[in-house]
């Protein structure tokens, strides 16, 4: 429990980093994209999703109708974390090359290997562009691996009570899985390698996931909520030795 609330606090570490020197100017564009993905995903979901859970409790079994009362907000949270989480994932795509740039400039800002670079290198984004978009493409098949089957619970009575629980803890691995990628990324370990590492240190890795995702699905906090979770990570994997581990 110690690691998982060590873990969630590193999201305030990154939030703490992003004005530092030498790391802003790599800020500007994730989260301009953030703020204008998250904007259009409000203006959307505005008047849509109470309707989509008013028509899935109506699918429950007269006996079950009961739960109603129990089951709306947990529907309703659960809607926020898919729809939030999804919009992150796209903006991660769109934003990946500047990512991978952000969490190389925290790493040498916490490690002063070398100077900071005081101006954001657009040759150096577009450059990092293909590689970094073809890791968002990774990540998103194994997120449909799993997204689903856990899908399929919510329309099983009984079953998906449990489904919001199940989604919210898929939800806190696959954001940790998504901002440490730019990290490990810049040291060459692949999307399978990843998994192991972060794996050996699973509460750690849930309990920033967590506070990444809660962060998502917070209104006014999700608009800076994807660089601070990639300084987060990168400042979590650096100053835990998470990377030293490896092998």
């Amino acid at each position: 429990m110690i690691k998982a609330i060590s873990g969630a606090g590193y999201l305030l570490r990154g939030l703490a980093l992003l004005p530092k020197k030498g790391i802003f100017p790599y800020v500007i564009v994730p989260m301009v994209i953030n703020v204008l993905l998250f904007g259009l995903a409000l203006i959307l979901a505005i008047g849509q999703v109470g309707g989509l859970i008013d028509w899935t409790l109506q699918q429950l079994p007269s006996w079950l109708q009961w739960l109603n009362w129990l089951m709306w907000p947990l529907l309703m949270l659960t809607a926020l974390i898919l729809v939030f989480f999804l919009v992150a994932l796209l903006a991660n795509i769109i934003a990946a090359p500047f990512n991978t740039l952000l969490a190389e400039a925290v790493e040498r800002h916490l490690t002063g290997k070398s100077q900071p670079t005081e101006s954001f290198n657009w040759r150096g984004a577009l450059k990092e562009a293909p590689k970094a978009i073809g890791n968002e493409l990774i990540k998103i098949g194994y997120f449909a691996k799993f997204a689903i089957p856990l899908g399929i619970l919510f329309l099983i009575p009984g079953l998906n009570l449990f489904a919001p629980i199940l989604w919210f803890i898929f939800s806190a691995w696959m954001l940790a899985l998504e901002y440490c990628d730019y990290h490990l990324g810049n040291h060459c370990i692949n999307f399978s390698q990843q998994r192991t590492l972060l794996g050996k240190e699973r509460l750690l890795t849930l309990g920033f996931g967590a506070a990444s995702t809660l962060a998502t699905i917070t209104p006014i906090i999700n608009l800076i909520a994807m660089p601070a979770s990639v300084a987060g990570s990168t400042a979590m994997l650096v100053e835990k030795r998470v990377l030293g581990r490896e092998g």
